[in-house]
């Protein structure tokens, strides 16, 4: 079998030929929104669009359109350039804040010009985002402002420790769920709501979209430690070297086993240091924490399924269902 050209498993031929088409039209269109008035400008927003990237958010609009009776209909193609400029915009805000240089194989637009032009670029960007959502609307533009109210306090959750008495586990998830979990909720909400579906359908695969969101997020904190090389797509201990919290991290430093000491040491320390992050992350590996981490991303997605069983079988909730086992599955 040859590898699909789409970031979500489909093995129906007609479906997956259909979205293959649908999503190069959406591509032409998320090229003529990152259009301003001057180059310039048009250099700047075009930058990231132009990067790549897996156009999940707009690919899962399409597929969960699939599920109404109107899958074709003009107002789908405009959530999934909403979807996506408003994912877009929000990276142009992450670097600035991570103070990264790589994005996706390229520069990223505060390397290559700085952190005004990179962060007036993602304004730019959530303004066609609104401008497009506007003509989806009262109640499109409803959803998007709390979807986007959601994605910015998990931006800023992330910056500041949990408050007095408050789990650190628990702080972490509910920055995920807003960070990943709410524009990918949107998501799949957008696409069966513009093509018709029922109202019962549409909150189902709104549900599905937050937890295979959040998975698909926490899945990649499992892959940080459980890689061995950097053919997973990550290089092993990123996250551990910048001291970000991640979900296999935060169960073992639950851990009040005498055993852990070592690794509760190096946890609580900055991992700059080569020979110290390859010791945290052979204890980690062998930590009884990725197993209870894997179990919880299976776990989410096992529950994702369910939420698709107001779905008719067939190719559509196949997929959806095929793209929540991957997400469980990539993180062993």
């Amino acid at each position: 079998m040859t590898e699909s050209p789409l970031a979500l498993p489909v093995v129906d031929a007609e479906l997956e030929q259909r979205l293959v088409e649908r999503l190069a039209r959406i591509e032409e269109q998320l090229a003529e929104h990152c259009r301003g008035r001057t180059p310039y400008v048009t250099r700047a927003a075009s930058h990231l669009m132009e990067a790549g990237g897996r156009r999940f958010r707009p690919l899962l609009v399409l597929l969960a359109a699939e599920a109404g009776p109107h899958p074709d209909a003009p107002e789908v193609d405009t959530a999934a350039c909403v979807v996506e400029l408003t994912h877009v915009a929000s990276l142009y805000h992450d670097d600035v804040m991570d103070e990264a240089v790589m994005r996706r194989g390229a520069d990223t637009a505060n390397a290559r010009w700085d952190n005004h032009v990179a962060i007036l670029t993602g304004d730019f960007l959530f303004g066609r985002s609104s401008e497009l959502t506007a003509d989806l609307g009262p109640d499109a533009v409803r959803i998007q402002a709390r979807t986007f109210s959601r994605l910015v306090e998990g931006q800023i959750l992330e910056t500041v420790d949990p408050g007095p008495g408050e789990d650190r586990l628990s702080h972490y998830l509910e920055v995920v769920a807003g960070k990943t979990g709410s524009l990918i909720a949107t998501s799949a909400r957008y696409g069966a709501m513009f093509s018709g579906a029922s109202p019962e359908v549409v909150e189902a695969l709104r549900a599905y979209g937050e937890l295979v969101g959040s998975a698909f997020q926490l899945s990649d904190d499992i892959l940080d430690i459980a890689a061995e090389s950097a053919d997973s797509g990550k290089t092993p201990g990123t996250d551990l070297r910048e001291g970000v919290p991640t979900l296999p991290v935060l169960m073992a430093q639950a851990s009040t086993d005498p055993a852990d000491a070592r690794l509760l040491e190096l946890l609580g320390q900055p991992l700059s240091d080569d020979a110290l992050r390859a010791e945290a992350l052979d204890l980690l590996r062998r930590h009884p924490a990725m197993q209870q981490a894997r179990d919880y991303v299976v776990g989410q997605a096992t529950q994702a399924k369910k939420h698709l069983e107001v779905l008719d079988p067939g190719p559509v909730r196949t997929a959806l269902e095929a793209f929540a086992d991957v997400v469980a599955t990539r993180s062993s």
